[in-house]
């Protein structure tokens, strides 16, 4: 059985555990892989090493930094086709939707190779008489990332580009369902030319979680994962004098107006519910169908989810592959359970989907209710599967109060030709990220991703400008030389003359 281990000080880290994860190929439904879960002695060595390697990581010139992220935005190019297979043998997403996943990870990776341009700092001269001022920023120390398993090359690749190339070092803890791709991520940035113990992967459970967000020389705790567990990493790092940014869940919401293109917003609820097998925060997960157009949309919808083609992530013909565990395809099943015994309209079931040759894999169809409301669970709560519930509204209005008044605030969409009706939605709805006619409105690298609500734990989103923000400190200078003009002691606040 092969055994994935942890990768510390630019090399493979066996650790001191004895305890072992099983990592399944969910096509198959085979355990293919253990993987090594850390202790908490395995955690503080990988950190007292990224400690050591902070003295001189964080020295070194933004330009240098970005030479080497250069290269290792190479090195992900050439060998994409094995990362992405990685994602796929661990995860179970289609190829095409892991390599997509992938390279949105790259962008931000892009984007860190600017770094010397987003760390300049601001000067002003003269702000009193022959006093200058200036502010830079500088790094925090060793920052940490916890990361799960719907996006096992993106999600990472959000938090430890970004914060290395601040001259920060890094502790990652990938997902213990799918963590080879962050091992072959952190390989390749070694490979780059980074210097040991800068990139750190450190695997495993609640016991490295707990180190993390317990040990002192952690500066800053980034998360993404169910708010539950948001919420727990939020308050442990914060009682911990840790900097933190915890996103949690989600149950995004596309509102389809009367006046739409249906067959667009069809095609966009399609990719948005069903794509990665609703593995996704920004899953659409909610219809709102708006006046007499519901009708029409279910139908459509309907005949779309019924031709849905389900099978393995490397077969070319599949458009959505298995769930990641068996656990969470019971736990998806049984809110499809759930939502039967509410009284939602199951118009599509896909619980008892077969594949030949593939019949112990994860695998769920897709399934559709209609007619639910606010009340049910399958409204409230996170599936994180490929399940889409339509919900009837009378009106715009009534759409928009739907959607602020969920506990999540993710992402949301509006489907509408009315350039009125779409600037209406995106200033008053609650949400952190909105598309107008687009399904899955994910920010790009040089823009910041994040939620609202319950939905992040925190003050700053991920990547992009708050990415810099995030994983630095301001400093301000204020500076005056002497002039050989002496001056009598002042007992007052100083004021700028």
């Amino acid at each position: 059985m092969n055994l994935i281990q942890h990768f510390v000080n630019g090399k493979v880290f066996p650790g001191s555990s004895k305890r072992n994860g099983k990592v399944f190929n969910p096509a198959t439904g085979s355990q293919e892989s253990e993987v090594s879960l850390g202790t908490k002695n395995d955690l503080d060595q990988a950190v007292d090493i990224a400690s050591k390697a902070f003295e001189s990581w964080s020295v070194k010139p933004p330009i240098q930094r970005a030479r080497v992220m250069f290269k290792f935005k190479e090195l992900i190019e050439k060998n994409s086709d094995e990362l992405t297979k990685l994602i796929v043998s661990e995860h179970g997403k289609v190829y095409e939707d892991a390599k997509g996943s992938l390279t949105r990870g790259l962008e931000i990776v892009e984007f860190a190779c600017g770094i010397p341009q987003m760390l300049k700092g601001e000067f002003t001269e003269n702000v009193g008489t022959e006093i200058d001022s200036w502010s830079i920023r500088q790094p925090l120390g060793v920052c940490a990332g916890i990361t799960p398993f719907n996006f096992p090359a993106m999600v990472p690749m959000w938090m430890f580009p970004m914060a290395v190339a601040c001259g920060n070092t890094f502790i990652l803890k990938p997902s213990e369902k799918d963590p080879s791709c962050s091992i072959k991520l952190a390989e390749l940035f070694s490979e780059a030319g980074l210097p040991d113990g800068v990139l750190n992967v450190v695997n495993g459970d609640k016991e490295v979680v707990d180190a993390i967000l317990t040990n002192k020389k952690i500066q800053a705790v980034s998360f993404v994962g169910s708010t539950p567990i948001a919420k727990y990493i939020y308050e442990n790092a914060a009682k911990n004098e840790k900097r933190v940014q915890a996103l949690g869940g989600a149950k995004n919401h596309c509102v389809v107006m009367p006046d739409c293109d249906l067959d667009q917003a069809v095609n966009g609820l399609m990719g948005a519910a069903y794509g990665s097998a609703g593995e996704r925060c920004m899953a659409q997960s909610v219809a709102v169908a708006v006046g007499k157009i519901g009708n029409e949309l279910v139908e459509k919808l309907s005949k779309k989810v019924e031709a849905l083609k389900v099978g393995p992530g490397m077969d070319k013909g599949s458009e959505m592959g298995p769930l990641v565990t068996k656990e969470h395809l019971e736990k998806v099943r049984g809110y499809v359970d759930l939502g039967v015994k509410e009284g939602a309209k199951l118009v599509v079931d896909g619980r008892n989907i077969k594949l030949q040759g593939y019949e112990k894999g994860f695998f769920i169809g897709g399934c559709l209710f209609d007619h639910v409301n606010r009340d049910m669970k399958i409204y409230k709560e996170e599936i994180f599967g490929p399940v889409l519930s339509v919900v009837r509204a009378k009106n715009f209005d009534e759409a928009i109060d739907l959607v602020n008044k969920h506990e999540f605030g993710n992402g949301t969409s509006i489907y509408t030709r009315d350039g009125d009706t779409g600037r209406t939605f995106a200033s008053k709805i609650k949400v952190g990220m909105v598309g107008i006619n687009i399904p899955i409105p994910v920010p790009v690298a040089f823009h910041s991703f994040g939620g609202w609500k319950r939905s992040l734990f925190g003050d700053q989103h991920m990547h992009g400008p708050e990415g810099v923000r995030f994983y630095t400190k301001l400093k301000t200078i204020t500076s005056r030389w002497p002039s050989g003009v002496r001056s009598n002691p002042e007992f007052i606040m100083p004021t700028m003359k």
